[in-house]
Formats: C-alpha cells, sequence, structure tokens
C-alpha cells in the first residue's frame, strides 16, 4: 500500500535495543489504548520480559495496565496471509480504531505489510470509517541509510511521539527523493 492521504497511516520507527523499543512504544501505547484503539502486534523479536518490567515500575491505573499486558507482546515466525486477515477482521468488527505494530528485519516487516495490505484492500467496506496506524519499528543498526523506510511512510514515532518525518529529520524532504 503506498503512502496516501487516508484513513491508513504508514508509521516508522527506529530503535536500538529491546529496552529501547519497549520504552519507545509504551507511552505510546498507554496513550492509544485509553483512546480504545485496538492493539495488533506481529513481532519478530518479542519484547513480553521488557514490557512486563517497565509496567510494573509505571504508575499506571490497573485497568490500563491490564490492558497492555493483554497484548500480545512475545515474538512470532511470520505470520501467513489467512491468519493476519483473520485477526484484523475480528479488531475491524469493533468500533474501534486499529493499531498494528510490527517489528523485525526489513525482509519480516516486508512480509507482514503485505499480508496487511491485501487483507485491507479486500475489507475496505470494514474500514471506511475507521483509522488504522500501521506501526513498522526496524532495528536501526541493520541500516546504513534509512530514507527508502522513510519514503515508504507518513510519520514517524519515537520518544516524543508520533510526528512528521521533516519534525524529526530536518535534511528529509520527500518531495526532493520523489521526483
Amino acid at each position: 500500500m503506498k503512502k496516501q492521504e487516508t484513513n491508513i497511516k504508514k508509521i516508522c520507527s527506529f530503535y536500538v535495543n529491546q529496552w529501547h523499543l519497549a520504552t519507545m512504544t509504551l507511552p505510546h501505547i498507554n496513550e492509544t489504548i485509553n483512546k480504545g484503539t485496538q492493539i495488533i502486534t506481529l513481532l519478530q523479536k518479542g519484547i513480553e520480559n521488557n514490557i512486563y518490567e517497565l509496567i510494573s515500575k509505571m504508575n499506571l491505573k490497573t485497568e490500563t495496565k491490564d490492558k497492555i499486558l493483554s497484548i500480545n507482546w512475545t515474538s512470532n515466525t511470520i505470520i501467513k496471509y489467512p491468519t493476519i486477515e483473520k485477526n484484523i477482521i475480528k479488531q475491524l468488527k469493533t468500533d474501534n480504531d486499529v493499531e498494528i505494530i510490527i517489528n523485525g528485519n526489513n525482509e519480516y516487516i516486508e512480509i507482514m505489510n503485505k499480508n496487511i495490505d491485501k487483507t485491507l484492500n479486500k475489507n475496505q467496506k470494514r474500514i471506511k470509517n475507521k483509522k488504522i496506524n500501521i506501526i513498522n519499528c526496524y532495528e536501526i543498526t541493520q541500516f546504513d541509510d534509512i530514507t527508502d523506510i522513510l519514503n515508504k511512510h507518513n510519520l514517524l514515532l519515537n520518544t516524543s511521539g508520533i510526528n512528521e518525518i521533516n519534525n524529526v529529520f530536518n535534511q528529509y524532504n520527500q518531495e526532493a527523493v520523489n521526483k
């Protein structure tokens, strides 16, 4: 799915290790859950232990902690299309918006995104009135140049939340790259 001005947003994020990923995403997840958004995770590298430890040290309502801990933070092998479609459709049947968080190497993220895109394209009526965020989290140490990744996304998630890419990377100019 190409970047587009729709209710579907592709968001990228970069992390240096599993602890960084957990500490960066947790404040965003807390805010997202409190808005009633459904969370789906597709994690090549699980962060379950990191999330449990961080949650135990945070001052959150019990209800919020329970919701965060009920998310699947464990690692998954590449999940085949029928399973992804089933999980996404289950979430789309609710009245809530959906956020899908993916972490892993570039190949894993690309495969998961193709399966997600195929599901969303087949279910246009169900997603019409929903806000859907797909957050692709890349381990930064695997890349020398992140320009290609930035070009495939609308926004960026970092420790300060979701931002316009140009606001984080001042030298990045998507229009110049696309010409």
